[in-house]
């Protein structure tokens, strides 16, 4: 039997002497780590300071109530099984006791394997729970970021960040490249978040104009412009109580910068031609493809309203930076668009093969519109390197063409990496490739590198 238990601790708080012996031993032959005490003063101490799968207590002690221990271990370690040992006179007392989180109870006088079979059954419950316990971590694990599909050491630095800071308040900066996902990861923190059952109002900075921005961020009154013939709420305060993501927040003009800053520090704002003050409770996610570092040292962008956004710094790496991704990627999408178009095709081992070794400067957007394109226009069950975009060809000609060639690529690759190292910083990059702030900038003109 020894052999066959996983050890587990018991905490046994029994006054009478023989008894108290009698169970040790008995429990200890069996496998079991005991902690023997004949108070409950003691016990508790020892509970206090320690973990125990299960806690067998007498209901009748000279120092106080079996009831007491219960109560004490159900309030300060809630998942902790309380067995009670009583006497036919305060059967009731222990029944009752089980209303208040008693795991069972037992009479004396009682045989070992009457005993046995208690303990054993609630080490069965215990484990079940906590094999509940991590089940559920694990389908939290695989299916809470269920659009977002990676395995690369980069995303799961991305998802490690996602679920420490998903149910704070703080203000998230994210940053990368065009198509990499930027607002499914917004959307993502959201959704995990306290505020999930809040608005979640979305805007695209880029897309309107500086005349049509402000009013959408912050709304306005009647007549405040040609046409503004009634009021309307702005966008934060559409989203209180909730998330506003701020896409493209690098195309915000300076003239709304300084009233963006406002709301951030302390949650207020009037309307577009009113005095009103508006305050709003409302958790801020922005996205940017540009270097706002660079723009602040530029001009084009308030080194403070930086600050304010980059609380917590969320880099969403390219695809290029996470090639095993690719597969899981084309897997992922080719299911989505066989079920959307009503097919069932799959891609040849060496259209795989070409798809996994394009660059991708157009990221995931690209990756899933070349899969799209290519089950909507399939004519068979097989999608064959010949039916694939004539210019993800560009790679497999690059391993065939000049040294030149392969070594421009090669360069173009390391200074990404130097770029990403120093996240961005040009003058620090430059020192590490040893060479001068203007030749990296020609170089990464030349390479078409934001």
């Amino acid at each position: 039997m020894k052999n066959s238990l996983i050890k587990k601790s018991i905490l046994l708080i029994e006054d009478e002497k023989l008894m108290r012996i009698t169970l040790t031993d008995a429990l200890k032959e069996s496998g079991y780590d005991v902690h023997p005490y004949s108070t409950g003063k003691d016990a508790i101490q020892a509970f206090n300071e320690a973990d125990f799968d299960v806690v067998v207590a007498d209901i009748r002690l000279p120092d106080m109530d079996g009831k007491y221990i219960l109560k004490h271990c159900v309030e300060n370690k809630h998942d902790t099984i309380v067995i009670l040992m009583t006497a036919y006179g305060t059967i009731k007392d222990a029944v009752e006791a089980m209303k208040f989180g008693a795991y069972d109870y037992i009479t004396k006088p009682f045989s070992l394997d009457e005993f046995f079979l208690i303990i054993r059954k609630a080490i069965e419950y215990r484990n079940l729970k906590e094999e509940n316990i991590r089940l559920k971590k694990d389908l939290h694990k695989c299916y809470c970021y269920p659009n977002i599909i990676g395995e690369s050491d980069a995303m799961k630095e991305v998802f490690s960040i996602i679920e420490k800071v998903a149910d704070t308040d703080s203000t998230i900066l994210i940053h990368g490249e065009s198509g990499t996902g930027k607002e499914l990861i917004a959307t993502t923190i959201h959704y995990n978040s306290k505020r999930k059952d809040r608005p979640l109002i979305k805007v695209s900075c880029a897309a309107l104009p500086e005349t049509l921005l402000e009013s959408e961020l912050f709304g306005y009154e009647k007549g405040a412009f040609t046409g503004a013939i009634k009021r309307k709420q702005g966008r934060f305060e559409l989203a209180n109580g909730g998330t506003i993501f701020l896409d493209e927040i690098g195309d915000i003009p300076l003239s709304i910068q300084a009233k963006l800053l406002r709301v951030l520090q302390d949650k207020s704002f009037e309307r577009l031609g009113g005095t009103e003050t508006f305050t709003v409770d409302v958790r801020v996610i922005a996205a940017t493809n540009k270097n706002l570092e660079d723009m602040v040292k530029k001009g084009y962008f308030r080194e403070d309203l930086f600050f304010r956004l980059n609380v917590i710094p969320l880099y969403l790496p390219p695809l290029r930076e996470r090639r095993g991704d690719i597969l899981l990627l084309i897997e992922y999408f080719l299911d989505r668009y066989n079920k959307k178009f009503s097919k069932n095709v799959r891609f040849s081992k060496e259209t795989i093969e070409t798809l996994c070794r394009y660059t991708y400067p157009g990221n995931i957007r690209e990756l899933e519109n070349i899969v799209e394109r290519c089950v909507a226009l399939s004519e068979g069950n097989t999608i064959e390197k010949v039916d694939l975009p004539p210019h993800l060809f560009r790679n497999d000609r690059r391993k065939l063409g000049s040294l030149d060639e392969v070594l421009t690529e090669v360069e173009r690759e390391h200074i990404l990496r130097v770029l990403k190292t120093t996240k961005g910083n040009k003058t620090k990059a430059a020192e590490m490739l040893g060479i001068s702030r203007k030749t990296l900038w020609e170089k990464m003109n030349a390479y078409g590198i934001e």
